[in-house]
């Protein structure tokens, strides 16, 4: 999500969809099911789909197994990068950091040295001077650096 307390107009939605989704005890049933006298669909059902969403979209064969193919024929040509300890690496500048000043700025920083690769695919980088991070960063905004 979003770190402070000035940008919690970005959180707003995340919080209000959690708060009309959760099922009361006093009714038994969600706000959302007595609004609109249907269950709620999580952002999560729309990117990987439950049987309910592919009823409720009248999806017919044909054209899921076309989009299984293509969806298929993509993941081939993905390659995950996989970080070690040690690996020497580049960070991207989001949009959002200060360090993103422009249409001419660079958009890499570094170059970091990988501390500790977690599961979920992110990692805790150091500076040269092996200052740590703060925080833990994605795979995906990271590349590997080259001497």
């Amino acid at each position: 999500m979003v770190q402070g307390s000035r940008k919690w107009h970005e959180k707003l939605p995340f919080a209000l969809l959690g708060y009309r989704i959760t099922v009361r005890t006093s009714t038994g049933t969600t706000l959302y099911l007595l609004v609109y006298r249907t269950k709620s669909v999580i952002p999560a059902e729309v990117e990987i789909p439950s049987l309910r969403v592919i009823v409720e979209a009248r999806i017919d064969d044909d054209e899921w197994l076309y989009h299984r193919r293509m969806a298929r024929a993509y993941n081939k040509k993905v390659c995950p990068r996989n970080f070690e300890v040690g690996q020497l690496v580049l960070r991207r500048i989001l949009p959002h950091q200060v360090e993103a000043k422009g249409k001419f700025s660079p958009n890499w920083q570094g170059p970091f040295v990988v501390k500790k690769v977690l599961s979920n695919r992110a990692l805790y980088l150091t500076d040269i001077e092996g200052e740590m991070a703060e925080m833990a960063i994605n795979a995906d905004a990271v590349k590997r650096y080259y001497v």
